[in-house]
């Protein structure tokens, strides 16, 4: 997503940000530039590169084992939309397969397979660092077989 012509650089950020990124994101990247920029650096930045670290040589190991690893995208069946968390936390952890395949910088992407309950279930896929062609291929033998291809 990208702001249709902009009259110079810094209107092509402040636009492009303010039109792309909903609510929710917008709160995340705020909370964590406070949290840098309010004297948390060692406390939590450093922890967090540490964690970063050990999740990436999990991923690592994983990948002496196989290709690809798959995973549910969401911890909990997809909710309907406008179904409002009632517990904060719940809403956060809705997401958490999701966030470390951020943190490793690894590629991955997430596609419907099916239905539970009536509403779309999807799994995450996630390769090795540059396999992006070969998740691709992956993803579209699991979208033919589980009947969602186009």
């Amino acid at each position: 997503m990208r702001t249709p012509a902009p009259k110079n650089l810094y209107e092509l950020y402040a636009k492009t940000r303010s039109e792309g990124f909903g609510p929710e994101v917008k709160k995340r990247i705020l909370l964590g530039t406070y949290v840098l920029s309010s004297g948390f650096y060692d406390a939590y930045y450093m922890q967090a590169q540490k964690v970063r670290r050990v999740i990436t040589e999990d991923y690592a190991k994983a990948f002496e084992e196989c290709d690809v690893v798959a995973m549910p995208t969401l911890a909990t069946p997809t909710p309907k939309v406008g179904k409002v968390f009632q517990d904060p936390m719940a809403m956060y952890l809705q997401d958490i397969y999701t966030v470390a395949v951020n943190l490793a910088g690894l590629p991955g992407l997430s596609l419907p397979v099916g239905k539970v309950g009536g509403l779309p279930a999807g799994l995450q896929l996630i390769g090795q660092p540059f396999a992006e062609q070969e998740l691709f291929q992956v993803a579209a033998a699991a979208e033919k077989l589980a009947g969602m291809a186009a």
